[in-house]
């Protein structure tokens, strides 16, 4: 399997964390966290971030409810990932985040936790694809 970079986004309306790895190490650390009000904003600075890292691949959380069921942001992140996939051509992949965010919280504290939480749906990603 060749290297491949990813960026990964844990989606909000205010906020998106994101995070960076590779297939070669498998391991997700925390980049940055996208406070952009607009959405012309958020998609400059995502497009900045994949001009600088060029990744081959995005993976983007999907907000489900306990029982595994659609909830009502399960769209909105579907509908992201869609955007992402047409403005960037870049191949997207949906990992459940369930609980993502209450882990990303133990780990970062009060800080912010938008990127760690996206760094917890990266290597879930690369768990699940081992």
């Amino acid at each position: 399997m060749p290297e491949e970079t990813l960026l990964a986004f844990d989606y909000g309306t205010k906020k998106l964390g994101v995070a960076i790895g590779n297939t070669v190490l498998r391991q997700a650390r925390p980049l940055d966290i996208i406070l952009e009000p607009t959405r012309i904003g958020r998609f400059n600075r995502i497009a900045a971030l994949i001009d600088t890292w060029r990744p081959e691949r995005l993976v983007v959380g999907l907000a489900l409810d306990t029982d595994g069921s659609d909830q009502y942001a399960t769209n909105r992140c579907r509908r992201f990932a869609h955007q992402l996939e047409g403005r960037y051509r870049l191949p997207v992949e949906l990992v459940d985040e369930r609980g993502s965010s209450v882990q990303a919280q133990r780990i970062a504290g009060n800080a912010h936790d938008d990127a760690v939480a996206a760094a917890i749906i990266l290597q879930r990603y690369f768990d699940a694809t081992t």
